[in-house]
Order: C-alpha cells, then structure tokens, then sequence
C-alpha cells in the first residue's frame, strides 16, 4: 500500500477516536409532556439524570402515563445520540460503502 495512503489512514482513525471520544461525554437531553419528564445521557448512552415535574403526574392514578411519558423521553434523546452519532462520523465514511 501506498505509505501516503497509510499515513492518511492513520490520520483518519486518530481523527475518528478523537470524534467517538468527543462524543461519548457530550451531553444529550430528551423531553416528553410538555417538558414534564426530562432525561440527560452522555454520548455512550448511558443515562445521567431524570427530572420529573412534580405537579405533572398525580400518583398512582397517572403511573401508566409517568411511565410512556419517561420511555417516550428515553426515546427521543436516544434520537438525538444517534443522529449527532451519525453526523459526526458520517465524515470519515464518505466514498467508503458499507460505513456507519
């Protein structure tokens, strides 16, 4: 293989660590009910805080809505990961099927 080719390879995944490292600790919010229920992941998707209103949801009677409104939270910032993931990294797939 061409070592200019090789050196520029290895720039890209040096590139491409540095971006899924980037990431990995942004922070990502999701929202469901009007803001009711707020969610806070970090780029790995792993979940760093939930903020439920109190005055939201009157208990037990609204449990089945607490709970669709949570998921549909989860949902919607796992959504926002998963574009910016898709974004950032689309970069270095470009001209390169079969990548992200």
């Amino acid at each position: 293989m061409n070592p200019a080719m090789v050196k520029k390879l290895q720039q890209m995944q040096k590139d491409m660590m540095k971006a899924q490292k980037e990431l990995e600790a942004s922070i990502f919010y999701g929202t469901a009910g009007g803001s009711a229920v707020q969610v806070e992941f970090n780029g790995a998707k792993e979940m760093q805080n939930i903020t439920i209103e109190k005055d939201a949801f009157d208990l037990p009677e609204d449990l089945d809505m607490l709970q669709d409104t949570i998921l549909a939270a989860v949902n919607d910032c796992m959504k926002k990961i998963d574009e910016e993931t898709r974004e950032t990294m689309g970069q270095f797939s470009q001209g390169m099927p079969g990548m992200f």
